[in-house]
């Protein structure tokens, strides 16, 4: 059995418009499928209703695998493996030696959380390098703001409700879900 839904596109001029009408389209109780917009609008996402990210919190993680990774490498090379004498530093623990690998523990800290929150990133937004743009609007990287809506029903409400938060524009589009539903 296939379900038709409607998909509706509202264009705003002004982020301060957009964020008035995102809270007065959740308000009505409406589900918001994606905002577009050319730069990032503060304050969106909790006007949109989403979860708080946990990427901090992977950023961390990140960090402290590179500083663990920077102790292991500098432990290795110039404690056990080749140790050298420095301008009169002693070798023969990593603690005595630890002030002289601050810099490498810093810089492999950054690298591993900088690199791995890219790639993190990129497959949690699910962007491949062959991916095709999903923008359906392509004055959103200029100067306009979509919101994106799937509606089922009371069509003709919902494009009164957009009109009156001050859409410029607004675009239906009859879409057919061809899954099964039992």
């Amino acid at each position: 059995m296939s379900k038709k839904y409607y998909v509706v596109h509202a264009s705003y001029n002004d982020d301060e418009v957009l964020m008035d009408a995102v809270k007065t389209v959740r308000a009505a109780d409406h589900e918001i499928e994606e905002i577009y917009t050319p730069f990032p609008v503060h304050g969106l996402d909790k006007a949109m209703g989403l979860k708080s990210t946990r990427i901090a919190i992977a950023s961390f993680l990140f960090g402290v695998t590179g500083l663990l990774t920077a102790m292991w490498l500098t432990k290795y090379t110039m404690i056990q493996d080749w140790p050298q004498d420095f301008g009169g530093k002693p070798n023969g623990t990593y603690p005595q030696n630890m002030l002289s690998f601050v810099t490498i523990l810093f810089e492999l800290t950054v690298f591993f959380a900088a690199h791995l929150m890219v790639i993190t990133f990129y497959l949690r937004s699910r962007l491949w390098p062959w991916k095709k743009a999903e923008n359906p609007y392509p004055s959103t990287t200029d100067d306009t703001f979509v919101v994106e809506l799937e509606v089922t029903e009371n069509l003709e409400e919902v494009q009164s409700l957009l009109k009156k938060t001050g859409a410029t524009e607004i675009n239906v589009t009859e879409k057919i879900d061809t899954e099964d539903y039992e």
